[in-house]
């Protein structure tokens, strides 16, 4: 059984969206990043960094995993699915990954923080996450051309960037200018597990244009509906 401690994310919909996929027993520990306590000492003691998502594998010994690329490896690993294991095909979605982990995931979660959050509008740092995010999306694009998945077949790669670009409109970036990316997005929304991992620890609406961060939370359930995760109050 995993325990999983999450938030509704990007970085946690990567958790509990590879959980769904691997078909993993998990139960689902909202932290509510809102309130701070994942700076409490109780939570720190899992995640010295308090941030989510962590996970603890009572299976093995409860051994603790914390940052969302590591947890997805992890339980690619653990299960022998979503990451292969030859040099090559292994090295291609690690790649990937690490785009989502150093470029992707840091650009657009600062394009959304001046975006939607930060209280003083300053043009110029919405203007440089935002393009920079956008010429993320264009390196997809490119890629996803010529490919269905982005590091053969899918895998934890696809479920960490779809996690972040799935949300391109709470960032305040358009995606018309990237066919091939919106295909690819369509296919892995469509993914009934990935609908799942998107509604835990509750269902949101981030990629509205115009909501505010209130109005896009929406319909939290005491249960996750899914064939594997099961909801602690």
């Amino acid at each position: 059984m995993i325990d999983l401690y999450t938030w509704a994310t990007p970085n946690g919909w990567k958790a509990s969206s590879t959980l769904e996929e691997l078909g993993l027993e998990y139960n689902v520990h909202p932290i509510d990043i809102t309130t701070g306590v994942q700076k409490e000492a109780e939570y720190t003691a899992i995640n010295p960094n308090g941030r989510i998502p962590a996970i603890i594998d009572r299976d093995n010994d409860d051994f603790a995993v914390f940052e969302s690329g590591a947890i997805q490896i992890y339980l690619a690993e653990k299960t022998g699915k979503l990451l292969p294991t030859d040099d090559k095909g292994r090295s291609r979605v690690i790649q990937w990954l690490m785009f989502q982990m150093g470029g992707l995931g840091p650009m657009q979660g600062q394009a959304n923080v001046f975006f939607r959050y930060f209280s003083e509008t300053i043009p110029a740092a919405i203007e440089r996450y935002q393009n920079e995010t956008r010429r993320l999306y264009g390196v997809l694009d490119g890629h996803l051309q010529n490919n269905e998945y982005l590091a053969g077949d899918y895998s934890i790669a696809d479920i960490a960037n779809w996690a972040w670009a799935r949300i391109h409109n709470w960032a305040g970036v358009e995606i018309d200018e990237f066919p091939a990316m919106q295909r690819w997005l369509n296919q892995l929304e469509a993914r009934p597990a990935l609908q799942r991992g998107a509604a835990v620890p509750h269902a949101t609406n981030y990629n509205s244009k115009g909501e505010s961060n209130d109005e896009a939370v929406k319909g939290v359930s005491s249960i996750v509906t899914g064939p594997a995760g099961k909801q602690e109050q």
